[in-house]
């Protein structure tokens, strides 16, 4: 979400305040301002923004840990999930992975509105309601997840409402964004966005834990798995109400943060907003669906995974791939800084992604789990860094844009590019949205091939094909000597 900040001279000296509040000025890019209570107001926020975002994705994921216990559990529509010669293996599969891929379809629709939120009510308020509503999937699942005979249809909705979660990335990162001056939004942005990631991380790696606690404290027997995955439930429940009694406590909104309507018009018909989301259903799209998905294909491909304890107790090591493709965004984007726009950096990354489907395809074959780990988390650390490069495309792409169409008409070149600076700012919130529904349509064509083929296989196959036509595209559109975004600012192109 862009803002229209007011630019008249702002007040040399900004009074801090320790609680929350609508600010009335706000002008982070004056120097004087910006050191005398404006920077630590502006860090404030970000420390409870990047809290309440976590936790989103904390429970945005808690689906995918729920699904590989809740056979065990006594749920007949999960049961033989990751047991080759179950008569129901396959359909527990195409279950777990229904149940994965809802709360991203919800959360990935849940962006723009959640965007928009944000200069409508206060990012003070729309945090604390944002954090809030995370108690309602947790609550309900603590108390459905204690009864075996609760209908699939239950937790379909439970796994929508987790949904919620996903949204709240869009509005974090829009209220952040108001903040922060030019100079320093990038950093502030990265953290945010990273602080929100790991929250994929630290749930498929503690929420197992808390499972196998509860099967000790109680037995080994479905009765157990009931206790584990309800204390599982019940774990962010705290964390939840603190962080919302937290946000509307000490966070602060921005009567200056306005919708700008008009940059939002420009992005959604611009041809480069429609080419970036489909380059971003690649990255993020494929980081994200896996993240969900990756605990489920484990277990389904390496059962005998299940009678090794250390490793039921770290989550099969799912965890893993959420870290490493959080850690590699950040790296991306400084690459993609050093070397130009991303675009090179993007193409190198969709042929690599699709080199490592075909090793995770060869694993698969050999049936070797320590080949399918690695080759997953290249696939991880190479989406996490074409989220980076992409990301960086993106405001150079508007601003080459804006500079050839200043030297055709003879525009003021400083007023078109503010104007690409807003209008970048309006695709993001598009492309991030398209990009989250990827997630959907990841784990949708693996759910797909495994009830109608009987393989994941197929569905392998089909994104490294995809993730080649979008490196063509990649190259096709923005490497391409007459359309070289590499070279902006200094670059007028010819359209194609």
């Amino acid at each position: 979400m862009t803002a229209t900040i007011d630019s008249t001279p702002a007040k040399a000296a900004f009074e801090y305040e320790r609680k929350g509040r609508w600010i009335e000025d706000w002008h982070p890019e004056n120097d004087e301002f910006w050191e005398n209570g404006g920077k630590k107001t502006a860090n404030k926020n970000l420390i409870f923004s990047v809290w309440a975002e976590h936790l989103g994705f904390c429970v945005w994921v808690i689906w995918a840990v729920f699904v590989t216990q809740m056979g065990n559990a006594g749920f007949a529509f999960l049961a033989g999930l990751g047991k080759d010669a179950h008569p129901n293996h396959l359909a527990a599969v195409s279950n777990a992975l229904l149940l994965t891929s809802i709360p991203v379809l919800v959360g990935s629709a849940l962006r723009i509105p959640y965007t928009f939120a944000i200069p409508k009510f206060g990012g003070r308020a729309f945090t604390t309601f944002s954090a809030t509503m995370l108690l309602v999937p947790t609550l309900g699942l603590a108390y459905f997840i204690n009864d075996p005979t609760t209908p699939m249809w239950v937790f379909v909705v439970l796994a929508g409402l987790a949904g919620v979660g996903g949204g709240n990335f869009s509005s974090s990162m829009a209220n952040i964004s108001f903040f922060f001056p030019e100079g320093k939004k990038g950093a502030a942005l990265g953290i945010n966005a990273a602080g929100g990631n790991l929250g994929v991380a630290v749930t498929q790696l503690f929420l197992p834990m808390i499972v196998v606690l509860g099967t000790t404290i109680a037995a080994k027997d479905p009765a157990g798995y009931r206790l584990g995955l309800t204390i599982a439930a019940l774990f962010f429940v705290p964390q939840i109400l603190i962080a919302a009694a937290c946000a509307y406590r000490f966070m602060d909104s921005l009567t200056a943060a306005k919708p700008d309507g008009k940059s939002y018009k420009a992005a959604l018909t611009s041809k480069h907003t429609a080419i970036m989301s489909f380059l971003y259903i690649g990255t993020f799209g494929s980081f994200i669906g896996f993240s969900f998905a990756f605990p489920t294909l484990i277990k389904a491909n390496f059962p005998d995974l299940a009678k090794v304890e250390l490793m039921v107790l770290v989550g099969n090591l799912a965890f893993l791939g959420a870290l490493v493709g959080s850690m590699s965004r950040p790296f991306g984007g400084w690459l993609a800084d050093k070397i130009g726009s991303g675009a090179k950096l993007t193409l190198g990354v969709f042929v690599g992604m699709a080199g490592s489907v075909g090793l995770i395809v060869m694993s698969l074959d050999v049936k070797s789990f320590p080949m399918f780990l690695i080759s997953f988390l290249l696939l991880f650390v190479l989406a996490g860094a074409g989220n980076g490069t992409t990301y960086r495309m993106i405001p150079m792409i508007y601003s080459a844009e804006a500079r050839k169409k200043a030297s055709e008409t003879g525009t003021d070149i400083s007023e078109a590019i503010a104007g690409a600076k807003r209008q970048a700012g309006a695709a993001i919130g598009v492309i991030g949205a398209v990009g989250a529904f990827g997630g959907f349509i990841v784990q949708q064509a693996l759910r797909i091939s495994n009830k109608e083929l009987g393989s994941m296989v197929p569905a392998f196959w089909t994104y490294a094909v995809v993730f080649l036509v979008m490196g063509a595209v990649t190259w096709f559109v923005y490497l391409r000597s007459s359309f070289a975004v590499d070279k902006v600012p200094s670059l007028a192109y010819a359209s194609v």
